[in-house]
């Protein structure tokens, strides 16, 4: 019986995640389809009773829904469980729908791709502390990165994550802005990097470090002005297509057992999106 599988959240049309899968199932044989399905927030408990009705094999949840969906879900995975949110379900062989969150490992695992394992004791700046920053912070130090700082607008909101991580340090924007020196990664994780004509940039990059790795978690484009800033300040950067293609490739693997070809993924998409 053909297995099939969606991306649900509200807009969905933007999304690459359908293009990405069915290209998988194409290329590794695998009798199956990937679908976007567009669900509003009023309808998403409907929504979730219908795809499994429906018998989806599993499915990816986007914005607005990664926290929303947990109530209609039967487990969680430990990592999903402590970032409260989800991005990805699988229908388990009794019939339960178990959340699982791919985005923050998808993070890690792109940026190692990209400058190695070795730089595990280097400082972390994370910039923002949203949902993804939560994400990509548990990630992190569950992967070894334990010299985390988070920074944010709203320091509280900051000061919660550490608290909740065990370690760590919470600062303000312009504390960050006066201390960049002090690091060796930054990671930017605000929406500022999905804004076009009004981009504003979280803090001056005037003080990074020559060398320093940088990342943002956004791949549309794939060279935000941020990293575009941080490039002509002599870093190493880092886009944020690796962290889709490898969320994705993670909840592919949650779904067959296979872990699909992420580097051709990744050229394929750098072509559609540009190139860099």
């Amino acid at each position: 019986m053909k297995k099939w599988f969606a991306v649900i959240g509200d807009p969905i049309e933007h999304s690459k995640s359908p293009a990405m899968h069915n290209a998988w199932f194409e290329e590794m044989s695998i009798d199956a389809t990937y679908i976007p399905v567009h669900v509003s927030s009023e309808n998403l408990e409907s929504a979730v009773a219908g795809l499994k009705t429906l018998g989806a094999s599993g499915w990816n949840i986007t914005i607005p829904h990664k926290t929303a969906i947990i109530p209609y879900l039967d487990e969680l995975d430990e990592l999903a469980d402590k970032m409260g949110a989800v991005n990805t379900v699988v229908r388990t062989k009794e019939g339960k729908l178990k959340g699982y969150n791919t985005d923050g490992v998808g993070f890690v695992r792109s940026l190692e791709e990209a400058v190695g394992k070795s730089h595990k004791n280097k400082p972390v700046l994370l910039i923002g502390a949203g949902g993804a920053a939560r994400g990509i912070a548990f990630a992190m130090q569950q992967q070894g990165y334990t010299n985390l700082t988070i920074a944010n607008r709203t320091v509280a909101n900051a000061q919660a994550i550490v608290e909740e991580m065990g370690i760590g340090t919470a600062i303000s924007l312009t504390e960050a802005e006066e201390t960049l020196t002090d690091f060796g990664i930054l990671v930017q994780m605000t929406s500022a990097g999905l804004a076009t004509g009004n981009f504003s940039m979280p803090f001056s990059l005037e003080r990074l470090t020559e060398g320093a790795i940088v990342a943002d978690i956004v791949y549309n484009p794939l060279m935000t002005p941020f990293l575009q800033a941080a490039e002509e300040k002599g870093a190493t950067v880092v886009t944020g297509l690796g962290m889709f293609v490898h969320q994705g490739a993670i909840a592919f693997e949650h779904w067959l057992s296979e872990y699909p070809n992420t580097n051709s993924m990744i050229a394929h998409l750098k072509v559609q999106l540009g190139g860099y």
